[in-house]
């Protein structure tokens, strides 16, 4: 990802979702070749010359003033987190070559090691699934529940420990996320974010390449240049022992080690949600041989308490 490539596509695609009278512009369209705003248009919302704000969608220019990055902004309609990713980008951009990197929270290497306490601190989360992720989605840590309600990660190599690349390369992502392409295009997003802050990260370059080249859909959410900050929400989840259930997430971030992300899942106190993450902490507590049915057996035949999925008024009542 070359920082100039990364500032000018931001820049294009914002342009591109509005036309002039949205801005309140004449539309003139003799001769215009963009569905979107043209630079100078841009320029003329913004009070800054044609000239400038080319060389700054190019990557050209030096010293860009906050109060011009503003301007820009608001020309462009950004919300908070685009604005944030705006400034990112331009500081990224006009960082010498050979510079000091940025912060360690931005350049970690993908071998990422959380303190003790974190892992401490994940266990004594359970029954409440958790994971801790690095900048990158790299699964650091996750605690029992967590391997129970996504995915066994400690069980994979750990350069597949990746949240992105489990989303779009393996099949079970499909099967525990109903909503699989919202959450997959969110996922993206937040990469687009963390690229921002560092687009010359050789670890997070790699993971968009391969990703890039081995699925198409994640090369066309790429392509759209959309942020997330993946703060808290709501997500439906499937389980085959259990069927569907909605949680609620909250993002945390420790205060010591601002590079992780502490993500909690809860369901709603009382809900239907709530008593199926309960049956699904109990059956996955049980041993091994107890544990489920054999191969070809109904789920809900060897699970007291697991509703009936065929039974009508069996699904989730506090869906989105």
């Amino acid at each position: 990802m070359a920082d100039h490539t990364e500032l000018r596509d931001f820049l294009t695609s914002r342009r591109a979702r509005l036309t002039p009278p949205e801005v309140g512009l004449p539309w003139h369209t003799d001769g215009r070749r963009v569905a979107g705003l043209r630079r100078e248009e841009i320029a003329v919302l913004a009070g800054v010359s044609v000239d400038y704000y080319t060389r700054l969608e190019q990557g050209r220019a030096r010293n860009v003033s906050d109060q011009v990055l503003d301007a820009v902004a608001a020309a462009l309609r950004l919300d908070d987190l685009e604005r944030r990713h705006l400034f990112d980008l331009v500081r990224t951009t006009g960082r010498p070559s050979g510079s000091a990197p940025p912060p360690p929270a931005a350049t970690a290497g993908p071998r990422l090691r959380a303190r003790p306490a974190l892992h401490a601190l994940l266990r004594s989360l359970d029954p409440t699934p958790a994971v801790l992720h690095g900048p990158r989605l790299e699964v650091v840590a996750i605690n029992r529940m967590g391997r129970t309600l996504i995915d066994d990660f400690d069980a994979m190599p750990v350069a597949e420990r990746n949240t992105a690349r489990w989303m779009f390369l393996d099949p079970k992502a499909r099967e525990v996320y109903p909503d699989w392409e919202e959450i997959a295009e969110q996922t993206v997003a937040i990469l687009r974010v963390t690229a921002g802050r560092d687009t010359r990260d050789p670890a997070l370059s790699a993971l968009v390449g391969e990703l890039s080249t081995r699925s198409d859909e994640f090369a066309r959410y790429w392509a759209n240049y959309r942020v997330f900050q993946h703060t808290y929400g709501t997500k439906r989840f499937r389980h085959p022992a259990v069927g569907e259930m909605v949680l609620s997430y909250e993002t945390l971030h420790p205060a010591a080690d601002s590079e992780f992300q502490l993500t909690v899942y809860s369901a709603a106190e009382g809900s239907p949600s709530e008593e199926r993450l309960r049956i699904l902490s109990s059956w996955s507590a049980t041993p091994p041989d107890t544990a489920g049915p054999a191969d070809g057996d109904a789920a809900d035949a060897s699970f007291p308490g697991v509703p009936d999925r065929s039974r009508p008024g069996s699904t989730d009542d506090d869906r989105r």
